[in-house]
């Protein structure tokens, strides 16, 4: 615990006529800081801080900043209160490392999407507490939210069960040349805007993506990235700003500008189909040109295989389970390697099999996930979760955060 500042801009809109108090809650409802005006600065002694799950004993502790404001109206003096939850962390790169509250940090989660059957694609309450007992299961500790913002109830869990996200805005598909045009340009700084202001108070966001595979190497890219980032960051100079990228890193014009490179990477499944043994030398290699050319953290943020659940082949063939498996395998050799140097997490493509629009390269969806679309596991869900749950013990600077593990119900039954 140490003393914080905790700096908080209060807008109003209406008459000019007010009195402002704002007060800081600790977990038990004991006033800790308290100050006066839209504007301030409160001192918070002996501060609790927010970790991620897994990072420590107690983890995503949470204050409430309360606002209370009096008005002077016609009938006379009217007062109303909103509460904000807040935790109080840092978040820093260096050439080699993601710090949270000074510790590194290592991404082990997955990316996701609002879908499921029965619904289909948005939110919904049982799902995302079926979701996230999976993920605390699965010894998850991040996630991102491929490929736009998710719902606002779903970063508020992140805020209360220490799930770390890598908040997206929907700058999917921005492929042709006229999608770096100016108009698009304006539109994607609105949108940063929009999304920035929504979750900027989430402890859980630690880093924003601006956009996920775009044709990064097209000329137009490198200014395009450089001012959506630049705006990005002027907005909030507190978080690190990335995007996703599947270009090569001789080509991508946009890499130059982000805090760290996130790569997304389907070897032996988009080609040399089959071939899991060229894995490592692929893998490797991309890992040391990227790090060898812009010396910043690596994130892989997407690999995996499109798997059929219970069907098995032997030797492993392509949507098998045993297929999906041994690449994953292959992948860790890897990335067991890197995360000693520069490489600080792997995400894995993808949390739950999703519907897709009907085409020949799909059956019944994209199949990619560890857990079936009805949220059943499948043998490389187990195989992911003795992995996470040894990186939490290897990289937790508070080791008995995870005996967790061991705790609770089976997530399998709701």
């Amino acid at each position: 615990m140490r003393p914080c500042l905790v700096n908080y801009q209060v807008f109003i809109q209406g008459s000019e006529h007010f009195e402002l108090e704002v007060r800081l809650l600790d977990a038990e409802g004991k006033v800790v800081a308290q100050g006066t005006g839209g504007q301030g600065q409160l001192q918070v002694p002996s501060a609790h801080l927010w970790w991620p799950y897994l990072m420590h004993e107690h983890p995503a502790y949470l204050y409430s900043l309360e606002v209370r404001l009096t008005a002077q109206t016609g009938a006379g003096p009217m007062s109303d209160f909103y509460t904000l939850p807040v935790g109080i962390r840092t978040v820093a790169v260096t050439e080699n490392q993601f710090l949270i509250n000074g510790k590194p940090f290592y991404f082990h989660g997955v990316n996701k999407h609002e879908d499921a059957d029965i619904r289909g694609k948005g939110f919904d309450w049982p799902l995302l507490v079926k979701d996230f007992n999976l993920l605390r299961w699965l010894g998850a500790n991040s996630f991102r939210t491929s490929h736009y913002p998710y719902a606002e109830e779903v970063m508020q869990l992140c805020d209360q069960y220490g799930i770390v996200v890598i908040d997206e805005c929907p700058g999917v598909g921005i492929v042709l040349l006229q999608s770096f045009g100016n108009t698009s340009l304006q539109h994607h700084l609105e949108v940063m805007e929009e999304l920035v202001r929504r979750d900027k108070n989430h402890p859980a966001v630690v880093m924003w993506s601006v956009a996920n595979e775009p044709t990064s190497y097209l000329k137009p890219a490198g200014y395009y990235f450089k001012t959506v980032i630049a705006h990005t960051k002027a907005l909030d100079h507190s978080r690190p700003v990335t995007f996703v990228t599947s270009s090569n890193y001789t080509a991508d014009l946009g890499a130059p500008y982000v805090d760290v490179i996130c790569v997304n990477s389907y070897y032996s499944w988009y080609h040399d189909f089959g071939h899991l043994e060229v894995i490592g030398l692929q893998l490797q290699t991309q890992f040391e040109n990227w790090y060898r050319a812009y010396q910043k953290p690596i994130i892989q943020s997407e690999y995996g295989a499109e798997t059929i659940a219970g069907f098995h082949q032997d030797p492993p063939l392509m949507f098998s389970e045993e297929y999906q498996k041994s690449l994953l395998e292959q992948y860790h050799l890897v990335l067991d390697q890197k995360r000693k140097e520069y490489v600080v997490g792997e995400l894995i493509w993808n949390f739950a099999d999703f519907m897709t629009n009907q085409s020949p390269t799909r059956a019944v969806g994209n199949k990619k996930g560890i857990f079936t679309r009805q949220r059943q596991p499948k043998s490389a869900a187990f195989l992911l979760r003795e992995r996470y749950w040894k990186l939490a013990n290897e990289t937790s600077p508070h080791h008995s955060a995870v005996k967790m593990q061991c705790l609770g119900r089976s997530p399998f039954f709701f």
